[in-house]
């Protein structure tokens, strides 16, 4: 199982964190989730970004860097290398994120096409 953070909106528009995992077993292939484009992008040590909503449906998946996520609610959390970030929050409330330590923030997008992902709540 891999780690996996969903960031959402809930039907008053607000955000919200729910934890879970990935689903795939070791050696295997996850079942396929749709995706129509990769980006990748390099932030600054320090480096963060205020309130604002996923642009879209996306995988975010972090290469180097740790990150601390707030909503407006006051849910943190923080996403290491090696946790999968499904960001699914494109309207209302949003979330920000602020960089922690010495190096920057390494991540590459995945825009996730509608369908079914892997995510499994925990």
């Amino acid at each position: 199982m891999i780690s996996c953070v969903r960031l959402w909106s809930d039907a008053s528009g607000r955000s919200r964190v729910e934890r879970g995992v990935i689903t795939v077993e070791v050696g295997e292939l996850s079942s396929a989730a749709p995706a129509s484009e990769v980006r990748f992008e390099e932030s600054a040590p320090g480096a963060s970004l205020d309130w604002h909503v996923a642009p879209h449906r996306q995988f975010v998946l972090t290469l180097a860097g740790r990150l601390e996520f707030l909503t407006r609610d006051g849910e943190r959390f923080t996403l290491d290398p090696g946790t999968v970030l499904l960001a699914e929050d494109t309207v209302g409330t949003g979330h920000r994120w602020t960089s922690l330590g010495e190096s920057g923030w390494r991540r590459v997008y995945v825009r996730l096409g509608p369908g079914p992902v892997p995510f499994v709540a925990r």
